[in-house]
């Protein structure tokens, strides 16, 4: 017979293994989560599997909503001209220097983003 020792646990951490064990005993419940855990992160490490986005990846993010925001913008604006509602020019006006500091920003991540490039 192997060594037993007695383990702690909250009262709602005893419930939740219970309802989830199935057929198994506690014992043997605990044990597989914490096997499956550790080949879990075993294989993460093997595999390279990359869990959070990287630098790259939040910066095409950055441009991407930037450029959803640039064409919500130029559908306004357009909407606005075809109205023509002389009364909102200080707004037109507004919205044309939000698109053209975008369309700038935009041009120079586009920029930094080729450069960054492995040859």
């Amino acid at each position: 017979m192997s060594d037993s020792k007695i383990l702690v646990v909250p009262a709602d951490l005893a419930k939740k293994i219970d309802d989830n064990r199935g057929d198994m005993n506690r014992a043997e419940f605990i044990e597989a989560l914490i096997d499956n855990l550790i080949t879990e992160k075993t294989e993460s490490k093997e595999t390279g599997k990359v869990e959070y986005a990287t630098r790259t990846e939040l910066l095409s993010f950055e441009q991407d909503m930037k450029q959803l925001l640039k064409s919500f913008l130029d559908f306004f604006v357009s909407y606005g001209l075809e109205l023509g509602e002389n009364g909102q020019e200080i707004g037109i006006e507004k919205f044309t220097s939000k698109l053209q500091g975008l369309q700038k920003d935009l041009g120079w991540r586009a920029a930094a983003r080729e450069a960054a490039k492995p040859l």
